[in-house]
């Protein structure tokens, strides 16, 4: 494959920013793949911003090995994985709107209050049921509250996440 399918400008038309970010991406992968040392990388990637032509950008290249097209390196979503992604991020963001609320409801409510719970033990008395001691309020419940927001704001992470996936392969 030649490095003009790459679609660099070829011979002396001038190059892109983008052009010179391709380029920067691909000395990074021969670098981390052990291609070239730290100081070519370091030299090469200089030359690369400094670029005015397609010439100069794949002299820089000339000696690597040409594997896949970065468009063909990355990965879409088939149609598969198409059909799920979309209702995953909807029950993602139900179940993040169950979590948030529980989460508000443990930070604002107070508990039941004494009388609250007297009332409750008499019913429970007047209808036979076990009406087991319930102890007063503690205070703030630090797990209720935090955990089910540490859900929630996970779970909006990951709907944002797969929205941004499907609008990126919509765009291809």
């Amino acid at each position: 494959m030649h490095r003009a399918g790459w679609n660099y400008p070829s011979g002396d038309l001038r190059v892109s920013d983008a052009d010179r970010d391709r380029v920067l991406s691909e000395l990074s992968e021969a670098f981390q793949v052990g291609r070239i040392t730290a100081d070519e990388f370091d030299e090469r990637s200089g030359q690369a911003l400094n670029a005015r032509t397609g010439r100069e950008l794949t002299a820089l290249l000339a000696d690597l090995p040409v594997e896949l097209a970065p468009a063909a390196r990355t990965t879409t979503l088939d149609g598969t994985h198409r059909v799920f992604a979309a209702p995953v991020a909807f029950a993602a963001a139900i179940a993040a709107l169950c979590f948030a609320a529980v989460a508000s409801a443990n930070a604002l409510g107070t508990g039941a209050t004494l009388q609250q719970r007297e009332l409750f033990r008499q019913f429970a008395a007047r209808h036979g049921l076990p009406a087991p001691g319930l102890p007063p309020s503690a205070g703030f419940n630090w797990v209720g509250t935090v955990t089910p927001a540490v859900i929630a704001v996970l779970l909006v992470v990951l709907v944002i996440c797969l929205r941004g996936r499907l609008a990126r392969d919509d765009g291809r």
